[in-house]
């Protein structure tokens, strides 16, 4: 039969038949070559996948749907900006060299509690030490609280070193190491902000500076993971540990 003797009917059947084996090819076709390229085109395409994810949104009373694209620097951005407020940078009384009173960097910190505990780098502080803890809010004297063999010490606000800054602070919402999942990304929230994937090793490798021990390391949702210390041995504690400690120390104070 002829293509000109058919009618209006059998040629449109015609045309869905060869979209339907087109479709198909090119499908067959894709996953063919996808398995075969090499991993320099196919590591940037999944990262494009991975950061890019799509969310349907339902509107009330209304049958339209529609589609939000959350970019991965936005989650970034938003997993920043919940924990700023509960990270202070650290000083410590010292000497310079001609013997002068100076204020040294100890790292950084962050809260763990609404009574003014916070987590810092004990390779950096000690019980000898007079220590100040500053934020947005101001300058405020700390008391030395205890250390930790895995690497970390707690601290407690005081009051203003000018006597009269509000101190102001929020607690950080926190995570589960065990719950993180291959691939996922971390972010180490510093005087800078670093990030890697996590590879299934809890035992987490990290470089940071001295400025930057005791830094936040968080996830894209904003949940404390852990803790960034200065040390090339243990570069990293977990949150697990850290709030194991506290919840410790706290059961002790309140035996008789």
């Amino acid at each position: 039969m002829d293509i000109k003797d058919l009618n209006k009917s059998q040629l449109i059947m015609l045309a869905l038949l060869l979209s339907f084996v087109t479709s198909i090819a090119t499908g067959i076709v894709t996953v063919t070559l996808m398995q075969q390229a090499p991993s320099s085109i196919i590591t940037p395409i999944n990262k494009i996948v991975r950061e890019t994810v799509e969310k349907i949104v339902q509107v009330p009373g209304n049958n339209t749907v529609q589609t939000v694209i959350i970019k991965e620097e936005d989650l970034i951005v938003e997993a920043i900006s919940q924990n700023t407020s509960s990270i202070f940078t650290i000083y410590r009384d010292g000497l310079n060299e001609a013997g002068d009173p100076i204020e040294i960097s100890a790292g950084r910190g962050f809260a763990l509690s609404n009574d003014g505990i916070i987590v810092v780098d004990s390779s950096l502080v000690a019980d000898t030490h007079t220590i100040y803890a500053k934020n947005e809010s101001g300058k405020f004297k700390t008391t030395f609280v205890s250390s930790n063999k895995a690497g970390f010490s707690f601290i407690k606000l005081g009051v203003a070193v000018d006597g009269k800054s509000e101190l102001k602070y929020t607690v950080p919402t926190f995570g589960d190491i065990n719950n993180m999942k291959i691939g996922q990304k971390l972010l180490i929230i510093g005087s800078n902000v670093n990030s890697i994937l996590f590879d299934g090793n809890k035992d987490i490798k990290l470089t940071v500076n001295r400025s930057n021990a005791g830094s936040e390391v968080i996830d894209l949702e904003g949940n404390v993971i852990g803790m960034a210390l200065y040390s090339e041995a243990v570069s990293f504690v977990s949150i697990n540990t850290i709030l194991e400690e506290l919840n410790q120390k706290s059961s002790d104070s309140k035996d008789p």
